[in-house]
């Protein structure tokens, strides 16, 4: 019966947050320069705050909002590796990887110690420098369940770092043509620098097929990384809390079962076994999973905690961050590829 009653209690949420992904899928296709997954944010963001649903979304909703973000974020970041063929990112070569790695840590490490010197609450510096550094809310979801962090400090990271990912879907193609770069060099510009896979597309794509083709192939390079970015968070916290968790919680897994599957899916698809109509398929169930996670995780946000003294700090740090990794990313496109 409580199993029955449980079930009946996260019907409303995970309904709204179908609603939230048709209406974002419908909003890509009017507007393709807006991502499905940076819509699906936004969306949730909006039903949280406009006067005529925010209680449902607050009081009926909430049970099912949360387990869209928690479990259906999980079953995203594992669907994810099946867009990972090893062989195709080993084609950028040892220079082009060595790039992605150094602003990937460049990137991480900047962003988390000046989370630190701004004196941000909770996880949050943890949250927004894997975003920025990896691949947006997709990131910052991923990190978040090892961390079990504060939903406010999620929804307010991932706020964060899609404001700032849209921005560059507007402003990168208007850099293309004025700081002289060719087509490849835009293309591997923007999969270093934007953060999240739909927002890389979406700019890339103005330079044609082959600026999109680099682009993704450079994201995917860094979305490898995801996987040693959790485990790493998880061990820390692990020799951290010692024994067992904060009040009581047992330690987190050295390496994630979501994250696992993650790897495991990455080997799947790079054995070639699987045809493209099944990884098409695939991609499809996973932008949907993934656009109703972060539609859940839009509708937590509190849009207050940006206006006053701590969010002044986080528009600080994600300005700083994106311009640290717009330029370092600019650096390393130019020296590797000369």
């Amino acid at each position: 019966m409580l199993r029955s009653w449980s079930r009946h209690r996260v019907v409303p949420g995970l309904a709204l947050a179908a609603v939230g992904v048709l209406l974002a899928t419908a909003l890509h296709e009017a507007l393709p320069a807006v991502p499905t997954l940076t819509a699906a944010v936004l969306l949730g963001v909006a039903a949280a705050h406009l006067p005529g649903i925010r209680v449902f979304v607050r009081k009926s909703a909430r049970a099912g909002l949360a387990m869209a973000a928690k479990r259906l974020m999980r079953v995203g970041v594992v669907l994810l590796g099946l867009q990972l063929n090893l062989a195709d990112v080993a084609e950028l070569g040892l220079a082009t990887a060595g790039m992605v790695f150094c602003v990937v840590l460049a990137t991480f490490a900047g962003t988390y110690w000046l989370g630190r010197r701004l004196n941000l609450p909770g996880d949050v510096p943890l949250l927004v420098a894997a975003g920025y550094a990896i691949c947006g809310a997709s990131a910052i979801g991923a990190v978040g369940q090892v961390t079990r962090s504060k939903e406010d400090d999620v929804a307010g990271a991932v706020a964060l770092v899609t404001l700032c990912g849209t921005l560059a879907i507007a402003v990168l193609p208007v850099l293309h043509t004025a700081l002289g770069m060719d087509t490849v060099q835009f293309g591997r510009w923007a999969g270093a620098s934007v953060h999240d896979v739909g927002q890389v597309v979406a700019t890339a794509q103005t330079a044609g097929p082959l600026a999109l083709r680099e682009a993704v192939l450079v994201k995917l390079m860094r979305v490898v990384l995801l996987a040693p970015l959790t485990a790493g968070t998880a061990v820390a916290l692990r020799r951290s809390r010692g024994t067992r968790g904060i009040a009581g919680d047992e330690r987190p897994p050295a390496l994630p079962l979501f994250v696992v599957g993650f790897l495991a899916m990455i080997l799947l698809r790079s054995t070639g076994l699987l045809d493209t109509a099944v990884l098409d398929r695939a991609a499809a169930v996973q932008h949907l999973v993934l656009a109703s996670a972060l539609f859940g995780l839009g509708a937590a946000a509190n849009l207050s905690t940006l206006t006053g003294t701590s969010g002044r700090r986080m528009l600080v740090l994600g300005v700083a961050s994106w311009g640290v990794v717009a330029g370092m990313s600019y650096a390393g496109v130019l020296l590797t590829t000369r």
